[in-house]
């Protein structure tokens, strides 16, 4: 099976990998001199950069510019596809960006990954690669992100509550895992990541509801398994962030 190195070698702008991974899989922090569109026709991915991490669902994807370290993990079974952008439109991409993939632009992409990279390609094809392009950057921004520190202490803590969103331990005890103490670090996470350490923690709890909502798990379920005390209170905040309550969105 083609990996991204050899990939990368075939003589077009624009080219495509699919692949699968199994649930647990990860691809620690790694770059590539090409802008990404990395997509899952299913599963769930999480994608970790030194600035920010997202968590990807089904009918969303990530962009991720050239030379951009980021480390791509599995909760589940993943089917990824991805698109490398080497020149031409979206290759001076700056940030990354996670977009809302309508049933278009998957079928796009789903075609592109079909297409032999060492092949001469058709005209129809040179059409369909721009027709994709066109339309991502149409593609709205998706809410799901949250900011990471560069402070090493700081990072060092939105790591572990990445890994245990439902981790309820006050900010003395993360102040102290920092190493820090609490105005200092209370400051200090505000500085770095725009918000404060509660505000921060919901969004990553909303992340990790998000794919196991997507994996089918039930929102009682959910609310308990990152750490709300009730589904009332996890439907309240779910709807806050993204304007519907868990069950529309879902639908």
């Amino acid at each position: 099976m083609l990996k991204s190195d050899d990939i990368l070698q075939a003589d077009h702008p624009i080219v495509a990998l699919k692949d699968e991974y199994d649930s647990g899989f990860t691809d620690p922090m790694h770059a590539h001199d090409a802008v990404q569109i990395l997509f899952a026709t299913s599963g769930v991915m999480s994608v970790k950069t030194p600035e920010l991490a997202v968590v990807i669902p089904p009918q969303r994807a990530v962009i991720v510019p050239a030379g951009t370290l980021h480390e791509v993990s599995c909760r589940g079974p993943v089917s990824l596809r991805t698109i490398y952008i080497k020149s031409g439109s979206l290759s001076d991409f700056e940030a990354c960006r996670v977009i809302e993939v309508s049933d278009l632009v998957k079928a796009l992409i789903v075609t592109i990954a079909d297409f032999d990279p060492d092949a001469t390609w058709t005209a129809r094809e040179d059409r369909i690669v721009e027709f994709l392009l066109e339309e991502v950057r149409e593609m709205p921004t998706a809410p799901y992100s949250v900011a990471m520190p560069s402070d090493p202490r700081l990072l060092r803590v939105c790591k572990a509550i990445l890994d245990d969103p439902a981790d309820g331990q006050d900010i003395d005890h993360w102040a102290s895992v920092a190493a820090m103490g609490r105005r200092t670090f209370t400051r200090a996470f505000r500085r770095e990541t725009g918000v404060g350490l509660s505000v921060w923690r919901q969004q990553v709890r909303l992340l990790a509801a998000l794919s196991l909502l997507s994996e089918g798990q039930s929102i009682t379920m959910t609310a308990y398994e990152v750490g709300y005390d009730s589904p009332s209170g996890f439907g309240t905040m779910f709807r806050r962030a993204f304007g519907v309550p868990p069950s529309r969105y879902m639908a």
